[in-house]
């Protein structure tokens, strides 16, 4: 009779990258860096947003934005085409997700040409995804999602860890409402049922309409980021 051998790992097995996620944030924290990750779905207008908030940021801060796709530059390119800033894309292999270790890699390009330590503000725009993302530390500061009107205010029941996780939840593209049936009250009621701590802003990119409480948010972050 075949004997079976039987083994306990205890170890979490994101041990590896919630070590590398800890020495990144300590490393930017060290450079008064904050580094903020950006998730959300396809199609919540993440990019519209993000180049938006940074147009009314770069006269004050140095900001550096990171996008992660699975493939092509479309999204960096907007960003850059959109802000001027200097983008850098991270195309991540097929994957579903970006951890800790790529982040670091990512971060080392910008510091090998000397630009790292010239950054007040980064930005991760992550991959398109509510599941995988937010099960992988990335060494930022702060995670932060977006939830759009057309997603509909559900979304929290359906993918709770996503919400549960971030410290700031955009509801995005609110000049939409009326033509969507989208109860943002619902939508704050079960984002806070996972999340208590959670800020949430209602915005729109087109309007204009939150982008100073969401600017003022990351100033805090800022200001309280040693």
């Amino acid at each position: 009779m075949g004997k079976v051998r039987v083994i306990e790992i205890h170890e979490n097995v994101f041990a590896k990258n919630d070590q590398k996620a800890l020495e990144t944030r300590k490393e930017l924290a060290l450079k008064d860096i904050l580094f903020i990750n950006v998730m959300s779905s396809p199609g919540s207008g993440k990019t519209t947003a993000l180049s938006s908030l940074i147009n009314k940021m770069k006269g004050e801060y140095k900001i550096g934005e990171m996008d992660v796709d699975i493939h092509t530059d479309i999204d960096a390119r907007k960003v850059s085409d959109a802000t001027g800033i200097e983008t850098l894309q991270i195309n991540n292999g097929g994957l579903c997700h970006i951890d800790a270790d790529m982040t670091s890699r990512a971060l080392e390009e910008y510091e090998k040409s000397g630009k790292l330590e010239d950054f007040d503000i980064i930005f991760l725009e992550n991959i398109g995804n509510l599941v995988c993302p937010a099960e992988f530390d990335t060494g930022a500061h702060k995670n932060m999602m977006i939830l759009s009107v057309p997603e509909g205010d559900d979304k929290p029941l359906k993918y709770p860890l996503m919400f549960s996780i971030c410290d700031l939840v955009l509801i995005s593209k609110i000049d939409t409402l009326s033509f969507f049936d989208f109860d943002i009250q619902k939508a704050k009621e079960n984002i806070l049922r996972l999340n208590p701590k959670a800020k949430i802003i209602p915005i729109s990119a087109k309007t204009g309409e939150g982008m100073d409480e969401w600017q003022s948010w990351i100033e805090d972050c800022k200001k309280n980021l040693k």
